[in-house]
Order: structure tokens, then sequence, then C-alpha cells
């Protein structure tokens, strides 16, 4: 019996040590299962990445859902054999749309996409139907700075007014009112932004008359005097503690039939179709163009966001000449699709010549192009 407590106690150790490391075997899958579990929640889990992907494009001097994209009243129009493309790029995610990391790896993995922080596309605070809402008004500020950039290039007069938009504080918020038009400050005419900073600061911290014109109830102008203050920003320069915009009284109406569309990255193809369409002739020739790039009412052109994503719809539409803004020019080199010759251009008038010289029978390739 002595001799068996050793053969028992043996059986007993093995016992032990059996359900020992089928428990560890147990511990060790539930913790996998678990990992796993966790890393698919995480998969699915949303980012702070938005993705730009090519849009769809849209022939300034075509239709759209069966509406002139761009139409002209009050004016001799022409017909074109041009195509002046607008571009435009899809967006994913931000705001209450955010993307998941499976389809940020899809995109990274696409050479047509590009994956951003969603700052430097949107504000955090700002959601998604705001996005869409600043998007529209950029749109439509866009449209009428096209006009503008046109009648501009093709020496049409025109009138224009500084306006108050909103404000940024309450200093002359109770004594200006928004739509008013900014027409004089101490009895001298407001003609531009420059030309009233001037004014500002020249002016100090003491008060001053402001003359606006304010629309009655029904849409007729009156000038009314206004007291104003001004206050220093950071940098010095006095403030009226406005946000100050611009409206137009044009000679002609111009009217877009573009929609579902936002941004301001379509104003310099809608100031050459409107150009193409009070000139002579086809603007380029019979050649098939696409371009993008903010424009300004004195005619210059600025950068845009997603023009990899834009030059990629050129080219699957049938282009073969891309006007590119100068600003651009570092997103652009290495990514021109085959086919593509991308003109850059700083100016509304740059474009013209390029295009005129172009339908002329000049190479495009010989223009300057970014490098």
């Amino acid at each position: 019996m002595h001799e068996q407590e050793p053969h028992d106690s043996m059986v007993a150790h093995d016992k032990t040590s059996h359900e020992s490391s089928g428990s560890k075997s147990l511990k060790k899958t539930s913790a996998g299962v678990i990992a796993l579990l966790l890393v698919g929640v995480m998969m699915f889990l949303p980012t702070n990445f938005m993705i730009r992907s090519p849009g769809p494009v849209f022939n300034t001097l075509g239709k759209d859902e069966g509406k002139d994209v761009v139409s002209i009243d009050g004016a001799k129009t022409y017909a074109s054999d041009s195509e002046l493309d607008l571009l435009t790029v899809y967006v994913q995610g931000g705001g209450q749309n955010r993307v998941t990391i499976p389809v940020v790896l899809e995109a990274l993995l696409n050479p047509t996409k590009d994956v951003v922080p969603e700052e430097t596309i949107m504000a955090h605070s700002t959601s998604s139907e705001q996005q869409n809402q600043q998007n529209d008004m950029m749109m439509t500020s866009s449209q009428d700075l096209a006009i503008a950039a046109a009648l501009t290039e093709l020496g049409y007069d025109f009138k224009t007014w500084l306006t108050v938009a909103d404000f940024s504080n309450e200093l002359n918020s109770k004594l200006l009112k928004k739509g008013d038009r900014l027409l004089k400050y101490e009895g001298k005419s407001v003609s531009s932004l420059e030309q009233l900073k001037k004014a500002l600061d020249a002016n100090g911290d003491q008060p001053a008359t402001l003359t606006v014109g304010r629309a009655d109830k029904q849409g007729d102008y009156k000038n009314v005097d206004v007291a104003v203050q001004t206050q220093a920003a950071e940098n010095g320069e006095r403030q009226l503690g406005v946000f100050l915009g611009t409206e137009h009284k044009f000679p002609i109406g111009v009217k877009f039939g573009l929609s579902n569309v936002g941004g301001p990255s379509a104003g310099m193809m809608f100031a050459l179709s409107i150009i193409d369409r009070l000139t002579e002739g086809s603007l380029a020739g019979k050649h098939h163009v696409a371009g993008t790039g903010e424009i300004s009412a004195d005619g210059t052109v600025g950068p845009i966001g997603g023009i990899a994503q834009k030059m990629v719809s050129a080219r699957k539409s049938g282009a073969t000449i891309f006007l590119a803004p100068a600003g651009n020019c570092n997103e652009v080199v290495g990514r021109v699709p085959e086919g593509l010759n991308v003109v850059k251009v700083s100016t509304l008038k740059e474009a013209r010549s390029a295009l005129e010289k172009i339908a002329d029978g000049q190479d495009p390739s010989s223009f300057a192009t970014c490098e």
C-alpha cells in the first residue's frame, strides 16, 4: 500500500497537468477569438479620413438633364463646335458619413483615388448638411464671378458693389443690414475692397459716416447714412465687424442649368463657355477641352482640390487638352493620364489665348505645362 501511494500520486499529478493544459488552451483560444472580434470591430469603426474619386463630367456648351448648362439672354450668341468640360470629384466621408478602414485601404490601393485628412476639406465641427450648403453657396458665387470675369475679358461694362454678407461681431450689427451696398465712406466712393481698407486705416478709431444702399420691401434701393465704428484686428488693420460680399448688375442675363454640383472649381470653365457663346466661331475649334479652376472677377485663376481625379475623368470623357491652374502644378506632376496635354494657366486671358491658338493649329504640347 505504501508503494501504491506514489503510483496514485503520479496518476493524480498527471490528471492535474492534463486539466491545466486544457484550461490554458481554452484561454488562448478565447483570447484569440476576442482579439479577432476586436480587430473586426475596429475595422468598421469610422475614421477621420475623406476619399476623393473621379466624378461626372459636364460640357459647359452642352446640356444637363435637358437644360443648357449655360444659357444667355440679352445678347447675340453663337454656336460652337468646341467641347469645354467642367469636372467634378466624388467625396466620401466626413461629417455624419464617415468611412471605415476597409474603404480607406481600398482607396489607398486605387491609383485614381486620394485619401486626405478630413480637416483639409471640412472643419470637424461642420455637419455634412452644412458642408453641402457651403458648397452650394460657393457654386453660386463662382457662377457670378464667372460672368464678371468673362464680361471683363470681353470689355463689357457692369456695376459692382461691396455688400454686407454677414456680421463677425456686434460692433455695427444694429446699424447695418445684410444686403446693404457700401457706396461711400466719409463722402468718398467705395470702389474696391483695397480702397475701403485704406480708408478705414486712414480714419483710425474715429467714428465715420458710411453711406449704404438699402433695399426697401419693394426691392428699391435708397441711400442711408450710418455712423459706424471700427476696431483693430490682430494685424492692426481697422475693421467694420462685417463679412463682405460682392454684388453685380450685368447688362446681359446668364443662367446655369447644372444641378447637384457644388463648390467653386467650375468658375474658369463657366467663364470660357460664356466667352465662347458671345464670340463668333469656336473658341477651341473642334478640340475636346477640359479644365478646372476657381475664378475671380478680374480673371485670376485659383487652385482647386482633387485635380488628379479630374484629370482621370477628363481623359475618360475623351478630352485631349486639360487647362490646369498654375497653383495646382505640384499635384499634377506625375499623375497626368496618357494622351492628355496639360496647359498651365494663371488667368482667364491666358486660358482664352491658349484655346484660340490651339484652334488655329498650334500644338497643345507647345504651351507652358506643369513640370
